[in-house]
């Protein structure tokens, strides 16, 4: 029989070590507590508080498995204390079980509802977790206990703020005022934030002229003039008090002549660009007469000197690249290319720059000028003949003429052997070319003549990755991790250096080790989630420094946080992967295991040396961490290979690329994939539907759309309900306009794609699904014209004509013509 659970009250001198236990905590002196814990519970060994609050000490001591069982045990005898429930609370905060946290503190309040600091940890918990209709809730309760305290009015403001109630939100903010018996004579930077983030609630209600009206008002009581001046000129845009906004943008200029967002909200102001329509000739004329001016005005403007050439077009374009050009070369700009190659969209303007700096080359050579009109100026110095040679060399490689510029770098390190940038160009020029190998050792040249430059041992150590050479990269990147480290690596992890995780990851996938893969992208996924946690703190902290509007733009960031190119690349990754795990299990059961075979032994030695120095210093590690230690000794990362459902796996990265990136459309192609393998075929077609409205002739899409359409005809008549098959029919009508079958699909598909190389190759593979042979469409594809085909594009082909098709004879003439095409390609080369 279980012993009889004992009162919540202690006798006086245990009520007194109890309350000391408490203090022990908040100042974090968890030994102590601990210790006074343990002696109320040698005469009080089931008093509910006393254990929770035991639980609470060891796992802050690093055995956290014991804590949570004292503290359950405490929250058994004594279920009606809020204390314990705090507790539990906390634990599963500190374990950022927010949902469970959250459970537990209303709990809590059920017992004590007016407990200050419970009221408060439930707000952050809510606001972490966007419940903000919650979270307006437990505000209104702060303020209805503390109605002095500025903090819980701005709280309750920003909580209708999230809501979109920005009336209600107002009138908070405005009743905080007014309850103040004096406002300040001073501005300070709280009141000032205050009246700042009041605004912002206005402009973001769409009471332009009220915001205005406001801004006004609150002028001599804001410290910071630049934002409020900026918020005026934004507002007045708006407003469409064009004449106004001028002048405020003018003044914003000459703050800042330097900044994108001024000039353009000049030229905006001007009605000179934003419109829906080309500009006229005389609002051309009106464009470039404003820009002339600012720029004689702030002659040093980088941003104002480049603006006319993305207006200019034809002869105008040429003058002004021409004047833009000459002083940069002259000077010496290394990152020239890089400032205008946006420009290239436009075929017309790529060409003129291309003859104005070949120009520029033949008159340098010839006579140390730019030009013939230079006749009566002084020679240019020997350095702005290298700079040309430099930007050409980049500008033939962007146009992928790797010959040419291979020359005119060559030229360029002949006449100056010891310029980093150039043999890092030469570098690149290998590698778009498709050699890897050359093209890593280009650029690890290049960071041996200068061994301090972090960007060029990134740089070096990236291409090093691509070409598989994993064992050099670690070594190279770890030149730049701290030197007491025992592994280096571990530090890469620290400091969330994504870039090097997912070029790792991509290694092991081309070498098909997919659990290392999985490994360094789950990790990735971890930065993620460890940026995301990050923000708990800020919740209360903006709010006591009343740094409100940054707080306002923070949640908005982190709510968008998954939007972010590296985890989109990352996660797009991650999902290949597990769908080559679904669709081929056991080919990869053992890949890991063969993969080390071929491992020499001193290369296993050294693992697992660095493995065995790994663990001494990591044995007294939190216990909290246990599990990252286990993933650290986990090398092959087998525990991702050995996941249940690798759809599900795949979901998990999914998801975020769905509500975040649904614009992309790889997003929807692997959305419409994983679907697809999960028969859920509603969520397929709305992948498909989506894609199409961004894409409509992108071969992968086309791929889903003819396999989804064999998926669902298959299917046998009762295996989709009824309502599901309507939905189904009726939508499959829209979206294959009525096709009798897939192939006819393809068919149109194919018509509507003719000439360009990935789609012929997508209808040839999708003919073959559907009972053809696509053997016509390779013919096009081997032999035709094609002057869109890239190198990308060319190993696809080949690969599929040796793997899908098994056609070794057309498999090997393509390769012929690639070996003409991409003559440096180290793919197409041949072997003996």
């Amino acid at each position: 029989m279980p012993p009889a659970k004992q009162g919540r009250e202690l006798p006086s001198k245990e009520s007194a070590m109890f309350k000391s236990i408490l203090k022990f905590y908040e100042h974090k002196q968890y030994k102590k507590g601990l210790k006074q814990a343990e002696q109320i519970l040698r005469k009080f060994p089931e008093h509910g508080e006393t254990l929770a609050m035991k639980g609470l000490f060891l796992s802050h001591l690093d055995r956290k498995e014991e804590g949570y069982e004292f503290v359950k045990k405490g929250l058994r005898n004594d279920l009606t204390s809020h204390t314990c429930w705090h507790v539990y609370g906390l634990m599963h905060r500190a374990d950022k079980n927010y949902e469970e946290a959250i459970k537990c503190y209303v709990n809590a309040l059920k017992f004590d509802k007016e407990n200050m600091q419970i009221i408060r940890d439930l707000s952050l918990l809510q606001i972490q977790m966007r419940n903000y209709e919650g979270f307006n809730e437990t505000r209104h309760q702060l303020l209805s206990l503390r109605p002095t305290n500025r903090m819980y009015w701005v709280g309750l403001a920003i909580s209708y703020h999230m809501l979109q109630k920005y009336d209600t939100a107002l009138n908070v903010l405005s009743a905080f005022e007014e309850s103040l018996k004096e406002q300040p004579d001073v501005a300070d930077f709280e009141n000032s934030e205050m009246l700042m983030y009041k605004n912002m609630i206005i402009e973001e209600s769409g009471d332009n002229l009220k915001a205005l009206e406001h801004l006004e008002d609150i002028r001599t009581r804001v410290v910071d003039k630049r934002s409020w001046r900026e918020s005026k000129a934004r507002v007045l845009l708006k407003a469409n008090k064009l004449t106004e906004a001028e002048v405020e943008y003018r003044q914003l200029l000459d703050q800042n002549p330097d900044c994108h967002a001024y000039l353009e909200g000049l030229l905006r102001a001007r009605s000179l660009i934003g419109g829906s329509a080309d500009l006229d000739v005389t609002q051309m004329e009106k464009l470039f007469r404003l820009l002339n001016e600012l720029g004689n005005k702030y002659p040093r403007s980088h941003v104002i000197k480049r603006a006319p050439l993305k207006y200019a077009k034809a002869d105008k374009f040429r003058e002004l690249a021409d004047e833009y050009l000459r002083p940069m070369f002259r000077k010496g700009v290394p990152s020239l290319f890089v400032s205008i190659k946006d420009l290239y969209k436009d075929d017309g303007k790529g060409q003129i720059v291309e003859d104005l700096v070949l120009g520029y080359r033949k008159s340098l050579k010839e006579a140390q000028r730019f030009g013939e009109d230079d006749a009566l100026t002084e020679r240019e110095p020997p350095t702005a003949y290298l700079w040309v040679l430099y930007f050409l060399a980049q500008h033939y490689d962007h146009k992928r003429n790797t010959t040419t510029a291979l020359q005119l770098i060559n030229e360029a390190l002949v006449h100056t052997p010891t310029l980093v940038e150039l043999l890092m160009t030469k570098a690149r020029i290998y590698k778009h070319a498709g050699d890897e190998e050359t093209a890593v050792t280009i650029m690890n040249e290049a960071r041996e003549m200068d061994l301090q430059d972090r960007y060029i041992n990134s740089k070096c150590t990236k291409y090093m990755l691509r070409n598989d050479r994993l064992g050099e990269a670690e070594q190279t990147i770890a030149l730049f991790t701290r030197s007491e480290s025992l592994d280096p690596l571990a530090d890469l992890v620290d400091m969330q250096c994504m870039w090097f995780a997912t070029e790792c990851a991509k290694s092991y996938v081309r070498q098909e080790q997919y659990g290392r893969a999985l490994k360094k992208l789950h990790q990735i996924e971890q930065h993620f989630v460890d940026i995301y946690d990050d923000q708990f703190d800020f919740h209360s902290y903006c709010l006591r420094k009343m740094t409100l509007r940054s707080y306002v733009e923070l949640l908005r960031v982190e709510d968008k946080l998954r939007s972010h190119p590296f985890y989109f690349e990352a996660a797009t990754l991650a999902v290949q992967v597990y769908l080559e795990l679904h669709d081929k299990p056991k080919e990869h059961s053992g890949r890991e295991d063969a993969s080390n075979a071929n491992v020499s032994d001193s290369e296993r030695k050294k693992a697992e040396r660095k493995a065995r120095k790994l663990a001494l210093k990591t044995q007294n590690d939190k216990a909290a961490d246990a599990g990252s230690n286990k993933d650290k000794a986990d090398v092959n990362g087998e525990k991702y290979l050995a996941a249940d459902d690798y759809l599900e796996e795949a979901m998990r990265f999914l998801r975020p690329l769905l509500d975040l990136g649904s614009e992309r459309i790889e997003s929807q192609v692997l959305g419409c994939e994983v679907f697809l393998r999960k028969k859920k075929y509603l969520l397929a077609l709305r992948a498909l539907k989506k894609g199409t409205a961004i894409a409509p002739n992108h071969p992968d899409l086309h791929r889903n759309a003819v396999r989804f359409y064999l998926a669902v005809k298959s299917e046998p008549i009762d295996s989709i309900h009824p309502h599901v098959r309507t939905v189904l029919e009726e939508e499959m009508g829209q979206l294959f306009n009525g096709v009798k079958d897939a192939k006819e699909f393809n068919a149109k598909y194919l018509k509507n794609c003719k000439g360009n190389v990935e789609s012929l190759l997508a209808a040839a593979e999708m003919d073959r699904l559907c009972g053809g042979d696509g053997v016509e469409i390779l013919e096009e594809i081997v032999t035709g014209e094609t002057r869109d085909l890239t190198l990308e594009t060319a190993v696809k082909v080949h690969m599929s004509l040796v793997t899908t098709f098994s056609d070794l004879k057309k498999a090997d003439d393509f390769e012929l013509k690639c070996r003409e095409r991409f003559p440096l390609a180290g793919y197409f080369e041949p072997t003996d």
